[in-house]
C-alpha cells in the first residue's frame, strides 16, 4: 500500500485495521519510516468514554489507526461508534442521542468553499450530517485567509481539499467527497444525487442558478448565507418544486444569461437578489468601489462564522422535521449590539426579611368562638389550599368541603377530606381549651358535600385542651435533616397516638429503606413536574413575599439553598418541562424531595384500616386527617421536624385513578405506587391519609399563613 504524500489533492486519511494482514504490514512500514509521527490516543479516549453517561460498548477490536499523509502522522483512536459518542457527548441535550442519530443519516452538499468551508466544518463539528460533498475549483490564496479558517500550509491547495483535510483531522470516520473541478451543468446531477440539503455559497451567478435548477429537479432544499447583516435564504424545492429560483427575484433571467459576466455586469443581478435598500452601509459603499479601490465585494471572517452558525441551525431544523419555510431572514449582529442594555438583576423573590410570628398566642380581644375557628384554619392541607369553608350558625360550627379548592392530586376529594379531618380535630382541641367542647358529627351525602359539624357546649376534655398550644405551634419543617438514627421507642409512641385515633403508622427507619423511599418519592415529583396540569397546579400553590400569602406555600418555607432557588425558577417554565418530557428525562426534578427524604430519620405513612372487602370512603380519610394531626403534634413533642412528602399517587386507589392523575405516566405511576406501598408495608385496602418525613433539623425559617376568619357568622 503506497501513497503520494506530496500530492496537493490528497484529502482523505487512510483508516487501518491492525487485524488485517495488509493493514498491519502498512502500519509497521509507517512506524519504521523516518519523519512519520505516531501517537496512540486510545487509552485517553477510553478514559473519556468512561465519563460518558450510558456509554456504548467499546470493543477494542473496533479500534483503528489513522494515517494522515499530508501530516505524515499516524494516530491510534477508538472505533467509530465510541469515537462519535465521546466527541458529540457535549451536544446533549441541545441535541439528544436520537436526534443526533437522525441527523447523522443526512447527506449535505456544500458548493463554494470560502463561506462553504466554515459551513461544512461547523456541520462536521456538530455531527449533524453523515456525509459531506464539497465542490470548488479554486485554490487557497493568502487573500482568502481573512475568512477561510485555513492556514499558510494550505496555500496552493484546492479549497475543497483544504476543507476536507480539516474535517478529517476532526473526525476521520466522517465520509467527505470532493469535486475539485467545481460543478457545472454536466456534473450537477451527479453532485446532487442522494443529498438531503444543498448549501450554495459560490460566487458564479450561473452556477448559483444551475444549483437551484438542479435542486428543483432532485427536490432538494437550498440554503444560502450572504455574509452581510446575517442575510440567510431558504428555498424549499423539496416541498415546492415549481418555486422559481431566488424567490423569483431574477424574473425571467436564466442560467445562460448569467454566464461569463464581469463583476460589474453581475452587479445589477446581485442587487436584485440582495435588495440594495437592506445592505449595510459599508457593504453598499464597497460595492460602489469594486474595481476601483477594492477588487471584489468584501467579507469578514466573523460574518462568515455567523453564516455557518445560521446554516447549521437550518440544517438541524430540516433534519429533525421542524418548521423551516422558504423565505429570507436577517440575523443582524450589529443591530443586536445597538440594543445593548444593563441586564436586570436576578432576584428569586426570597430576599424579603422573614418576620417573627407568635403563632401560639391568642389574638388579643378575640372571642373564644373566633379562636376556635382560627385553630381550625391552622390545619394542614395539600399546598396550603385550605379546601374548606367555615360557618357558625347558632352554636354549631360547620367545616365543609370547598370543591373549588381541589386539584388533580386530590383524587375523589380524599386529600380534602384529610384536611377537613385535621381542621375538625383542631376545632375540638380549641373548644376543649375554651370549655366549649360538644359533640361532633360527620356528614357525607356525596363526595362534593362532605362536612363536619362541631356543636359548642359546656364540655371539657383535659387531654384535648392540653394539645391547644401545640395545635397553634404545629409547623412544617423542610430543612434537610441530619440523618441521625431514631430511637425505636419514638416510632412506638407515634403508633400508640395513631391507634388512639383509630389509625395505624407504618414506618421505614433503616438507611437503605429511607434511600429507597427517597428514590420513589423523587420519581413521583418528576412525574408531577412533567405532567402539565400537575405542574401548573404545583406552581400555582407557590407564593413569593410580594404575593398574598394567606393561601399557598410561602417559598421561603421551602428552605431552599441558592442552587435550589435557581432550579425552582427553571422548573416553573412549561417549555423546559415539555422538552424534558419529550426526552424522557428530568430525574433532577425530583432532587429536592429526594435529598430531603434521604436526610430523614424516618418515613411514615398514617392510614386508617378498612375491613376486608370494603373500600374506604371519605369519612375514613376524614378520620385519617385527625390521626395525622395527632401524630404530627406527637412527633414535634419529641423534637422531630415533620414534613409531608405525599406522592402524587397517594389518593389513587386503582388504575383509573392513576389515569386521572397523569394518563401519560400511568405505567410509571403504577410501578412506583406498587413499590412504595410494598416498601412501607401498608395494606392495600387501607385509606392512607398522609406520608410524612421525620428528621432532626434546625427550626423552620417561616410558616405559611392562613386565610383570615371573618367574624363569628358565615365564616369563609
Amino acid at each position: 500500500m503506497t501513497h503520494d504524500r506530496d500530492s496537493l489533492g490528497i484529502c482523505r486519511p487512510v483508516i487501518l485495521d491492525a487485524r488485517l494482514p495488509e493493514h498491519a504490514d502498512e502500519l509497521l512500514r509507517l512506524r519504521s519510516e523516518p519523519g512519520i509521527e505516531v501517537a496512540d490516543l486510545r487509552q485517553s479516549m477510553r478514559e473519556e468514554l468512561r465519563r460518558v453517561n450510558t456509554p456504548p460498548d467499546a470493543d477494542p477490536a473496533d479500534d483503528r489507526w489513522i494515517y494522515y499523509p499530508w501530516r505524515r502522522a499516524v494516530l491510534g483512536i477508538v472505533g467509530a461508534r465510541a469515537f462519535r459518542a465521546i466527541r458529540l457527548d457535549r451536544n446533549r441535550n441541545k441535541l439528544t442521542r436520537g436526534e443526533q442519530a437522525e441527523l447523522g443519516r443526512r447527506s449535505i452538499g456544500v458548493v463554494g468553499q470560502s463561506v462553504g468551508h466554515a459551513v461544512a466544518y461547523t456541520l462536521a463539528l456538530e455531527g449533524t450530517c453523515g456525509l459531506l460533498r464539497l465542490a470548488d475549483f479554486d485554490t487557497v490564496e493568502l487573500s482568502n485567509l481573512n475568512r477561510i479558517p485555513a492556514g499558510l500550509f494550505d496555500i496552493g491547495v484546492n479549497k475543497c481539499v483544504a476543507t476536507a483535510r480539516r474535517i478529517a483531522e476532526l473526525d476521520p470516520y466522517l465520509p467527505v467527497e470532493v469535486y475539485t473541478d467545481g460543478v457545472d451543468d454536466a456534473s450537477m446531477d451527479r453532485f446532487l444525487d442522494g443529498l438531503s440539503v444543498v448549501i450554495e455559497e459560490c460566487d458564479s451567478l450561473d452556477v448559483k442558478f444551475a444549483v437551484r435548477e438542479g435542486a428543483r429537479r432532485h427536490r432538494i432544499p437550498v440554503l444560502m448565507d450572504t455574509s452581510d447583516r446575517g442575510l440567510f435564504d431558504v428555498e424549499r424545492f423539496d416541498t415546492e418544486p415549481d418555486r422559481p429560483p431566488f424567490h423569483g427575484l431574477l424574473g425571467d433571467t436564466t442560467g445562460p444569461d448569467l454566464r461569463g459576466l464581469t463583476t460589474k455586469e453581475k452587479a445589477p443581478h446581485v442587487m436584485r437578489i440582495l435588495d440594495p435598500r437592506e445592505l449595510s452601509a459599508r457593504m453598499a459603499a464597497s460595492l460602489a468601489e469594486v474595481d476601483e479601490t477594492v477588487t471584489t465585494w468584501p467579507q469578514l471572517g466573523g460574518d462568515i462564522q455567523l453564516g455557518a452558525a445560521i446554516a447549521a441551525a437550518a440544517v438541524r431544523r430540516l433534519g429533525l422535521g421542524h418548521d423551516l419555510p422558504s423565505g429570507r431572514v436577517r440575523i443582524d449582529l450589529e443591530r443586536g449590539l445597538d440594543e445593548l442594555a444593563e441586564p436586570a438583576s436576578v432576584d428569586f423573590g426570597m430576599s424579603v426579611p422573614v418576620s417573627t410570628v407568635d403563632a401560639g398566642a391568642d389574638k388579643a380581644g378575640a372571642s373564644a368562638i373566633d379562636l376556635i375557628l382560627e385553630a381550625a384554619q391552622r390545619a394542614p392541607s395539600g399546598g396550603n389550599t385550605q379546601p374548606w369553608t367555615s360557618e357558625l350558625e347558632g352554636d354549631v360550627i360547620t367545616i365543609a368541603l370547598d370543591p373549588a379548592r381541589t386539584s388533580v392530586m386530590d383524587v375523589g376529594y380524599r386529600g380534602s377530606a384529610v384536611a377537613i379531618g385535621a381542621a375538625l380535630y383542631n376545632a375540638r382541641v380549641a373548644a376543649a381549651a375554651h370549655g366549649l367542647l360538644g359533640r361532633h358529627q360527620i356528614v357525607s351525602e356525596n363526595p362534593a358535600h362532605l362536612s363536619a359539624t362541631l356543636h359548642l357546649a359546656d364540655g371539657h376534655d383535659a387531654d384535648l385542651a392540653a394539645e391547644y398550644p401545640r395545635v397553634l405551634a404545629r409547623e412544617t419543617n423542610r430543612h434537610l435533616g441530619t440523618g441521625a438514627e431514631m430511637d425505636p421507642l419514638m416510632i412506638d409512641a407515634l403508633s400508640e397516638v395513631a391507634a388512639q385515633a383509630g389509625a395505624d403508622v407504618y414506618s421505614v427507619v433503616d438507611r437503605n429503606g429511607i434511600q429507597d423511599a427517597a428514590e420513589l418519592l423523587g420519581e413521583s415529583d418528576r412525574v408531577r413536574y412533567l405532567t402539565p396540569q400537575l405542574h401548573s397546579e404545583m406552581y400555582s400553590e407557590l407564593r413569593w413575599p410580594a404575593d398574598d400569602l394567606r393561601t399557598g406555600l410561602d417559598v421561603r418555607s421551602l428552605e431552599l439553598a441558592p442552587d435550589e432557588q435557581a432550579k425552582l425558577q427553571i422548573g416553573r417554565r412549561a417549555d423546559v418541562m415539555e422538552r424534558l418530557r419529550a426526552w424522557s428525562a428530568g430525574r433532577a426534578l425530583g432532587e429536592y424531595t429526594r435529598d430531603r427524604v434521604a436526610s430523614s430519620s424516618a418515613v411514615i405513612a398514617v392510614s386508617v384500616p378498612v375491613r376486608p372487602g370494603d373500600e374506604p370512603d371519605l369519612t375514613d380519610y376524614l378520620r385519617g386527617g385527625a390521626a395525622v394531626q395527632r401524630v404530627w403534634i406527637a412527633a414535634a413533642r419529641q423534637g422531630l421536624a415533620v414534613q409531608p412528602v405525599s406522592p402524587v399517587f397517594l389518593y389513587a386507589r386503582n388504575t383509573e385513578d392513576l389515569r386521572t392523575v397523569s394518563s401519560e405516566f400511568i405505567d410509571t405511576l403504577a410501578s412506583i405506587h406498587k413499590r412504595f406501598f410494598e416498601l412501607m408495608r401498608v395494606p392495600g385496602r387501607d385509606a392512607v391519609a398522609l406520608v410524612l418525613r421525620l428528621s432532626f433539623a434546625p427550626a423552620p425559617t417561616i410558616r405559611s399563613s392562613r386565610r383570615p376568619v371573618l367574624g363569628s357568622r358565615n365564616h369563609g
